[in-house]
């Protein structure tokens, strides 16, 4: 396995992390202190195109100043108030989101997977008040490959051995089919218990994994004929990442639930969102869910600057060009060692082949030397996602980085 060179001063953070952290991550061994549109900076002050982009909850780029100058503004008035008490921002941002993506009602949460959680959550009230389900009977059926985060409920609809070997035992209720897998999926749908299927439209952590042409189009069909929710997972494709607001978009459909995350606050703080209708979302009375600081002042204010400079910058418009431009010149470099290029807009990937089994962690070690920040998934796959800001000339040199990586691999 290649080794990456580390200064003396990152070592020593690395050290602490080492000492006083959970090992439950395996990062690339850079220490970041700055950040400015597409660029990262680390302790030693030297600058990376970030390709990653928090997992696509920077899409904005780092530190928007727009998004910024919100977030202070707010944060020196009023942070928290809890949902015990109304505030002055909740309602504006409630109308703001659900007339932004054509939704009833939102239901404010913070993290991705609590978004996920809420979808599940509604599905299964619909089921048993709407559609008739026996109580303590409702399924939701998911697509193999998925990842939504590792609570006991997201690892139960998990198929990675890391997510949930050694944690059972597992949520009731949940089935798997395989992704783009329409006839597997209906057979599934056929069992009257089923509530809801919850989806990506395009797998992300599984190495960025696209379904066929009209997928999505088919999904909605099948929950219409069945009587069952179609919930999307738009934490990581959707707010313009995939060059469209929503990776739906592509295909024109309209999950029944829709769960946002990661760039809703444009990578400053946690904050997620699940829309749906009235007949869903009216399911849940007062007591029966919620969250502290879900739909909190500074949430609210950050995400509706984030969601505008989507749209006032043309993000998606970007995205899509920027993607095109990104996956023609990794083609054009005709490198031995990738296999596969494959994505939509600025959400993108590659995969390795080579003898050594760790190259694509090599990889990103020789990437990391030269100024360009990416990290494995799935063992030979590479997520390349940098901010949608990003343009021509950055694409070229992040490209001509990605080649140089790929030469020391030989």
């Amino acid at each position: 396995m290649t080794n990456s060179t580390v200064s003396s001063n990152a070592a020593k953070y690395l050290a602490l992390e080492e000492q006083y952290g959970a090992h439950n991550y395996h990062p690339i061994p850079v220490v970041l202190e700055r950040g400015e549109g597409v660029y990262l900076y680390d302790v030693d002050g030297k600058q990376y195109f970030d390709f990653l982009s928090g997992y696509s909850a920077v899409n904005q780029g780092h530190c928007h100043p727009a998004i910024v100058e919100v977030l202070q503004k707010q944060a020196s008035k009023l942070t928290l108030t809890s949902r015990a008490f109304h505030n002055n921002l909740l309602g504006e941002y409630e109308k703001y989101i659900t007339e932004y993506f054509g939704y009833d009602k939102v239901l404010p949460m913070n993290t991705g997977v609590e978004g996920g959680e809420t979808a599940i959550k509604l599905a299964r009230r619909w089921g048993y008040n709407v559609k008739g389900i026996p109580e303590n009977q409702a399924k939701i059926i998911f697509a193999e490959g998925n990842f939504w985060g590792r609570t006991l409920a997201a690892i139960s609809s998990s198929t990675d051995p890391s997510s949930f070997k050694g944690f059972g035992p597992y949520m009731p209720g949940f089935g798997l089919v395989p992704y783009n897998d329409l006839s597997a999926l209906e057979e599934a749908l056929k069992d009257a218990h089923v509530g809801a299927f919850m989806v990506e439209p395009i797998q992300g952590e599984a190495g960025v994994v696209i379904p066929d042409d009209g997928y999505l189009k088919s999904v909605r069909t099948l929950c219409d004929q069945y009587n069952v929710l179609f919930i999307a997972d738009e934490i990581q494709t959707g707010l313009a990442r995939t060059g469209k607001m929503l990776a739906c978009d592509h295909e024109k459909v309209r999950p029944d639930i829709l769960i946002l995350g990661k760039a809703l606050s444009g990578g400053t703080l946690p904050i997620s969102a699940v829309l749906a209708d009235n007949e869903i979302m009216m399911q849940i009375l007062p007591g029966e869910h919620g969250s502290t600081y879900g739909g909190n002042p500074l949430a609210c204010a950050v995400a509706i600057k984030s969601l505008e400079v989507l749209k006032t910058e043309k993000m998606a418009e970007n995205a899509e060009k920027m993607g095109e431009r990104l996956r023609k010149g990794l083609s054009d470099l005709n490198s031995p060692f990738i296999t596969t290029i494959r994505g939509k807009g600025l959400l993108d990937a590659i995969v390795i082949k080579h003898a050594n089994p760790d190259a694509s962690w090599d990889l990103c070690l020789h990437l990391k030397d030269l100024g360009l920040l990416a990290k494995p998934t799935h063992g030979d796959k590479i997520r390349f996602a940098p901010p949608l800001i990003i343009n021509e000339k950055q694409i070229d040199e992040a490209v001509a980085i990605i080649g140089a990586g790929l030469k020391l691999l030989a």
